[in-house]
């Protein structure tokens, strides 16, 4: 019997930032190493996204009904929101901004990750919206309640004024 039926990436993400800033609190480490992942996360995920999208139906990654246009048949009768595809477009963009970001401002060591996940956990609780989930009783799916999780925590380790950015020296 297999008892892990629902996997997401942002249990991954969200364990392992967890796991990694335990483990640096433990040995005393205060350097930041997360910016050097962002865009291979990035391009990971894309290539998730590819293989969800590949999958329709018959993995719990496809969107609700819709009368949208762009709705698409993925293995059912319905026309749905492609919201893979959706992930995908929105993680490309992410991508852009991120190195347009970087290339004229100058951010803090840590600061790339932080925009990354902060914009992920957001999108996601957005996008769960058009995904058949199993709502609980207070309104959200399991990822919503994720995402919120996530997003207080960076509430708490950052305060808004270090979204700041400040013009790189030319």
């Amino acid at each position: 019997m297999e008892f892990y039926y629902n996997k997401t990436i942002l249990g991954g993400l969200l364990g392992g930032l967890w796991g990694v800033e335990i483990t640096k609190k433990i040995i005393g480490e205060k350097k930041s190493s997360g910016d050097l992942f962002v865009y291979p996360l990035i391009l990971a995920m894309i290539i998730g996204r590819i293989g969800c999208f590949s999958m329709g139906v018959y993995e719990e990654t496809y969107g609700i009904p819709t009368t949208l246009p762009w709705g698409m048949h993925l293995g059912d009768n319905y026309l749905r929101h492609p919201v893979a595809l959706y992930e995908i477009i929105f993680l490309t963009a992410l991508w852009v901004s991120l190195a347009f970001t970087e290339k004229h401002r100058k951010l803090e060591s840590g600061m790339l990750f932080k925009i990354f996940m902060l914009s992920y956990l957001v999108f996601r609780f957005l996008l769960d919206f058009i995904k058949p989930h199993y709502t609980w009783p207070f309104g959200l799916s399991s990822i919503q309640t994720a995402c919120l999780i996530g997003l207080l925590y960076y509430l708490y380790i950052m305060p808004v004024r270090k979204i700041i950015f400040t013009k790189k020296n030319s």
